[in-house]
């Protein structure tokens, strides 16, 4: 399922294969003035403030795997402190064939991807995407109590540069969950989202983000781009 929230356009579209798509009402935009209140504090960040708060509202972020809300899910937490922060437009793919011909065009419209989805190929899928499109990508993955999190912009280390070969012991919805973990996971990509859309702060970009919350450990190793990486490289296939 694709859906799409614009604040523009105050209704929620639901794209499924299948059945027709769904129009389903969503609150409207909250008056200025309310709007102004809700985000006092993050106004107050040093480095943040009315420009960055600016660009938020008026920036689209695409979510490819955003169930689990409610149980743990890292695209649903990611999504949930997306719109708390007041990003403007929203659009949500879950769980949704990542091969629809519409799925292109979606991540063409947004100013920045987060990828939670389940396995490998769908990972460098929307890997490929991205970096054809030019347009920046959150890779945020999560197995028990570890988590994974990296920034791709265009012309730095890609996901296939990083893991080429994937992990061939990965079985899709079979790796151990923790609830809180997959939670904090979406919000540190959340987190590295606002960052690069809001143009504050220091995005990880060039780094891999490692923590393994069993005993707290923090790593974040550099990472190379490889000249033959087939998603990014000067070979790669358009």
């Amino acid at each position: 399922m694709v859906t799409a929230r614009s604040h523009s356009h105050p209704r929620l579209r639901s794209m499924c294969p299948g059945p027709p798509a769904r129009i389903l009402p969503v609150q409207a935009a909250r008056p200025a003035a309310e709007t102004s209140r809700r985000f006092d504090r993050q106004l107050t960040i040093p480095g943040f403030g009315v420009s960055a708060q600016r660009r938020l509202s008026q920036a689209t972020v695409l979510v490819a795997g955003a169930g689990g809300a409610g149980v743990g899910g890292v695209g649903g937490a990611a999504a949930t402190y997306l719109a708390a922060a007041g990003v403007g437009r929203l659009i949500l793919i879950h769980p949704g064939d990542l091969a629809d011909p519409a799925v292109p065009g979606l991540i063409a419209e947004a100013d920045i991807v987060v990828d939670a989805r389940h396995n490998f190929p769908e990972r460098y899928l929307i890997n490929r995407l991205c970096v054809r499109a030019g347009v920046p990508l959150v890779v945020a993955a999560m197995n028990a109590t570890e988590a994974y999190l990296m920034v791709v912009r265009p012309g730095e280390p890609c996901l296939r540069c990083v893991f080429p070969e994937g992990d061939p012991a990965w079985e899709p919805l079979g790796f151990p969950v923790l609830g809180a973990i997959a939670g904090t996971v979406g919000c540190l990509a959340a987190t590295e989202a606002l960052k690069v859309v809001g143009g504050f702060a220091e995005p990880a970009v060039g780094r891999l983000v490692h923590v393994d919350l069993w005993d707290v450990d923090l790593r974040t190793p550099r990472t190379r781009r490889d000249p033959a990486c087939p998603d990014c490289g000067p070979g790669s296939t358009p």
